[in-house]
């Protein structure tokens, strides 16, 4: 089945309530992609009407980062954080790839083997659910990041979509899915193929071969992009003039926290209103790793080490404290929900849910403005 990409497009911003403009991902090694970001603090709200209600914004005082210090850290985010992220994602992608090759030489297949391919689809989905926290750059300046994870997926049309895609080309290429829409293609549309059935016919073997491939090669020109434009895209050589690498790398973990609260968590589970769409991995039953994926990429950023040493030079050790204890309790309660989210109880659900708004407000409320910055106008959380 073969989809408009610029229909993929409006129907995946539909799903996640967004209004984005319909165009078809570009090279992602263009400088243009670089061109295109748009700085956080273009339109951003102050500090103070988004600490509004938090009856304390007047009492945090700004730190004092010099434009050496700023430098350094975006330097470790984009070398440590950022490029490993979008690598292992890449990783991933070409061990799931090697091994569809290896065991479908002969189809159908069950078993052992199918389990391994579907073992290295998770590692891969929780590779992507890592990189995720980057909410700018090559990935969704091209919209690539649709094609790598086509969600929030509210219709089915990633069943249904992939189902007849192969009845369609039981021999596809790698080549021939690159130009197919959004929606049969990445991390969801492998686990369609894997996870629909007990066993892998040849169609079927296709497809996860195509696919992995397909994959492989947008991530790894997302890291490649990164790795030649790090400096622009984080802005490190305009420490001296703004805090744009700043505003944008907080204000991206920020959306993370946000957007998976809503989209993976609340509306599915139909917490604060009518169930809308569907758990991450649902297919799989799976939910639990790649929420627990995201906390970790949140818990990896905010109580990294050098931040950390930021925030107590001005002796804000408490704000460094509160994160780690938000991180920390929402991780826990995960670690004794069930893999498949669903089947918690509604009064777990809720709490984790509490526990995420307790990451959201102390961001939004502690973290930025400690740090001298603005919350995003693409803030939609209503902690």
């Amino acid at each position: 089945m073969k989809i408009n990409p610029a229909l993929a497009m409006a129907l995946s911003a539909l799903s996640a309530g967004l209004l984005i403009s319909c165009v078809k991902p570009a090279d992602e090694n263009k400088s243009s992609e670089v061109d295109s970001q748009k700085v956080a603090q273009d339109s951003e709200v102050s500090t103070n009407s988004a600490d509004s209600n938090s009856g304390n914004a007047d009492k945090i005082i700004a730190i004092d980062i010099s434009a050496d210090t700023e430098k350094a850290y975006l330097t470790h985010v984009a070398n440590d954080i950022v490029i490993p992220a979008y690598a292992d994602a890449a990783k991933q992608s070409g061990l799931l790839y090697n091994l569809a090759q290896k065991h479908c030489q002969q189809a159908p297949v069950s078993g052992d083997e199918l389990q391994t391919l579907r073992d290295q689809w998770l590692v891969l989905a929780q590779a992507w659910a890592n990189a995720e926290m980057i909410n700018f750059g090559p990935a969704t300046a091209s919209m690539s990041n649709l094609y790598i994870n086509y969600y929030p997926d509210e219709r089915g049309l990633v069943h249904s979509g992939v189902a007849d895609l192969i009845a369609a080309n039981p021999t596809l290429t790698a080549e021939q899915l690159a130009n197919e829409s959004a929606i049969v293609q990445g991390v969801p549309g492998l686990e369609e193929a894997l996870y629909a059935n007990d066993s892998l016919d040849a169609g079927q073997c296709a497809y996860v071969i195509s696919a992995s491939s397909a994959l492989s090669t947008r991530l790894k020109n997302i890291e490649d992009n990164w790795q030649q434009n790090a400096t622009d895209l984080l802005a490190i050589d305009k420490t001296v003039d703004s805090d744009q690498g700043l505003n944008q790398w907080f204000n991206s973990l920020l959306s993370l926290v946000e957007t998976m609260k809503s989209n993976a968590i609340d509306q599915p589970l139909g917490l604060t209103g009518k169930a809308k769409g569907h758990l991450p991995a649902a297919t799989a039953g799976q939910s639990r790793a790649i929420i627990n994926a995201k906390l970790a990429t949140l818990n990896q950023a905010l109580t990294d080490p050098v931040l950390t040493a930021i925030l107590g030079s001005n002796n804000e050790n408490e704000v460094a404290d509160s994160l780690s204890t938000a991180l920390a309790d929402a991780t826990t309660l995960l670690a004794q929900m069930p893999e498949d989210l669903a089947t918690a109880d509604k009064a777990t659900q809720q709490e984790l849910h509490e526990h995420l708004t307790t990451i959201t407000r102390v961001i939004k409320r502690q973290l930025i403005p400690t740090l001298g910055l603005r919350v995003g106008f693409n803030s939609t959380d209503g902690d």
